[in-house]
């Protein structure tokens, strides 16, 4: 029998950010956020992986997970509405970036090249076959849910990620998503 392999995907925790609806920039976490982070039950694996960005450090350092940072668990890139307020967007394009998987109209990334990444990252993860837990963004741990299920793309912005969450796949031959009680 093949052995499980865990990969752990962390939330990172609150940001200023999320809390009033704004498009990312590399901020740190909020006081609150790092108040949840703190509370939160340990991880461990043999190796820890985080974001590049300062929240994702923030978030392993509170967890005593200090790991190696991969750009590959970067955020989503939002191009030219980065640090800008999510409804200060033009509706037609709010609608064509919530809609359509391949909208590149902020000259950042699609939800298909962050889900491709994730899809490369991942398969690196099992060919490795060693247990990892990684501290990284809503975005990055949707990609991955949408490549263990086999979504489709235009399922992405019906996962919802909260701050300080942990996802847990499993790796035998397939992912899987694993629920713990």
């Amino acid at each position: 029998m093949q052995k499980v392999l865990r990969l752990d995907l962390v939330s990172h925790g609150m940001t200023e950010a999320m809390r009033k609806a704004r498009f990312p920039v590399d901020e740190s976490l909020t006081e609150a956020g790092r108040r949840a982070i703190s509370g939160c039950s340990p991880l461990a694996a043999p190796r820890v992986l985080t974001g590049p960005e300062r929240r994702t450090v923030e978030t392993a350092a509170l967890l005593g997970l200090p790991g190696d940072e991969d750009t590959r668990l970067r955020d989503l890139d939002a191009g030219a509405w980065r640090g800008g307020a999510l409804m200060s967007v033009p509706q037609d394009e709010l609608y064509a970036w919530l809609t359509d998987p391949m909208f590149r109209g902020h000259g950042g990334e699609s939800v298909v090249d962050v889900i491709e990444r994730t899809r490369y990252w991942m398969a690196e993860i099992a060919s490795e076959g060693k247990s990892t837990v990684a501290v990284t963004h809503p975005a990055v741990i949707r990609a991955a849910l949408l490549v263990t299920l086999d979504a489709p793309p235009k399922s992405f912005w019906r996962i919802d990620i909260p701050p300080g969450s942990v996802t847990r796949l499993h790796y035998r031959g397939e992912w899987t998503l694993h629920f713990t009680a």
